[in-house]
């Protein structure tokens, strides 16, 4: 035990992808003791140009070669590492702090203008947020609009949830197939 180098242990383990910060120290009875905080994924990106990584709950990029089996929500489309650092971090972390919006969305969907529109994973429509500037008060909205509203008329009535102004939420009525 005498020749074990817990710096070098330290060093080594640090090296991980999904490992934070580790501590090693040995105790006054001889003991190796090794402490290990996790990195923890917050969102999947899978962008349109090829980008394929996870944002912890630091805002750090993780590799996919880190293997999270982590089901976090993923997001696709137009996102660049600068924007997905900043700004969709920190709604993944609303997201994954808020246990009904955790549980809610599947998907995030950066579109060209940095919009965004979210796929649920209950009923068959997207919801379209707009740009990400007071995203608390939107899903507040939306949350109301669900027990409310949806609840009442269906889940499947609308193909198009439009939450991008304020104070209103605007529907597109699913089309009858005929």
């Amino acid at each position: 035990m005498e020749r074990i180098s817990t710096k070098s242990l330290e060093r080594e383990l640090s090296k991980h992808p999904l490992i934070d910060q580790a501590e090693c120290y040995k105790t006054p009875s001889g003991k190796v003791c090794v402490e290990v905080t996790q990195r923890i994924p917050i969102l999947r990106v899978m962008s349109s140009n090829g980008e394929n990584y996870y944002l912890d709950n630091k805002g750090t990029v993780m590799p996919p070669e880190a293997k999270c089996v982590a089901h976090r929500v993923i997001v696709t489309g137009n996102v660049e590492k600068s924007f997905a650092m900043k700004d969709l971090y920190k709604f993944g972390v609303f997201l994954h702090n808020n246990k009904f919006w955790d549980a809610l969305i599947e998907q995030i969907h950066v579109l060209p203008d940095r919009n965004i529109e979210l796929v649920p994973r209950v009923g068959d429509h997207l919801v379209y947020l707009g740009k990400l500037d007071n995203f608390e008060d939107k899903l507040a909205r939306l949350k109301e609009f669900y027990k409310k509203g949806l609840n009442q008329v269906g889940w499947n009535k609308y193909s198009r949830i439009n939450l991008e102004f304020s104070n209103q939420i605007i529907c597109t009525k699913r089309e009858n197939k005929k």
